[in-house]
């Protein structure tokens, strides 16, 4: 199975080096949040010599965190003080916006994957102020990227959460096509806590001790009752949203019959390949597993 980046998707590291040192150069890459949103201006991240080139005081910034090197400049994280009032900011500053990081990726998708890793760290710099060992202040690793507890010595690196997202797909024996084959189709649920109430493909998190294969049956089954095999990997992507890794599988259906407890998965059902809405976005790997579906089964 050939990973995303195999097709023709970014990866990070296209134009991004990860662990390099601060090579103070003239300009600089700034990705600039508040409240999770990134600041934008003509549509692009911050090229500038300083923040205060575009009008951010000492006292607007709470972090600026060095991130690594991306197309030959430094790269800096920056969160903005809680009280930063953003409308202000933007009245007095043409063409500067903040944008939530799903509209990032429809402008620039090189720089909403670097942008996800920028929240990250802000996000792991700001809980990982105190030992969770010992409750010591912890300092910056002058080495990794890591905080380490002065007292007891504990390191705390940074943090993501594994979920599966999976494709499970059925052969239907009652649903034949024009040459009379059975159809394929893929299982997809309708889930209470999404925003827009669409159907989509299971997923869930990894529990601690289980392998992707496990996690695959026990959410299939959880969320609607029925039993898979041939699990295969596809394919893996950063969900910074707000710290996860979404690991794409396609399954085979093997047994069972589809229950939903009607609380987290309201509806499931088999859909046809033209049954399938077209995703709104290519965001997700979810997009990403439904055309591989519709190309190739």
């Amino acid at each position: 199975m050939k990973t995303l980046h195999d097709e023709g998707y970014i990866s990070i590291y296209d134009n991004y080096i990860l662990d390099s040192e601060i090579k103070n150069t003239e300009e600089k890459y700034y990705f600039i949040f508040k409240e999770r949103k990134l600041l934008l201006i003509d549509n692009q991240v911050p090229i500038i010599k300083d923040l205060k080139d575009i009008g951010l005081k000492d006292d607007d910034i709470k972090n600026c965190l060095h991130i690594g090197e991306f197309y030959s400049k430094d790269c800096f994280a920056v969160e903005l003080v809680e009280d930063f009032d953003c409308e202000k900011y933007i009245e007095s500053n043409e063409n500067h916006e903040f944008l939530d990081l799903y509209f990032v990726f429809d402008i620039d998708e090189e720089s909403y994957l670097i942008a996800g890793r920028a929240i990250q760290i802000i996000d792991w710099e700001n809980n990982h102020q105190y030992c969770g060992r010992c409750g010591a202040k912890t300092v910056t690793s002058d080495v990794e990227n890591a905080k380490v507890c002065p007292e007891c010595g504990f390191t705390s690196f940074t943090r993501i959460c594994p979920a599966i997202i999976t494709t499970i797909i059925k052969k239907d024996y009652d649903d034949l096509d024009a040459e009379g084959k059975p159809t394929n189709k893929v299982l997809m649920a309708k889930h209470s806590y999404h925003e827009f109430i669409r159907y989509t493909l299971i997923a869930g998190f990894l529990e601690a001790g289980e392998s992707i294969e496990e996690a695959v049956k026990r959410e299939v089954k959880e969320e609607v009752g029925i039993e898979v095999e041939d699990i295969e990997y596809f394919g893996s992507q950063s969900w910074p949203f707000p710290n996860s890794l979404m690991i794409g599988c396609i399954c085979k259906y093997k047994s069972g019959e589809i229950k939903v407890d009607e609380n987290e998965i309201l509806k499931a059902k088999w859909f046809k390949k033209e049954e399938i809405e077209k995703p709104p976005s290519e965001i997700s790997i979810f997009a990403r597993l439904i055309k591989n579906f519709k190309e190739n089964y």
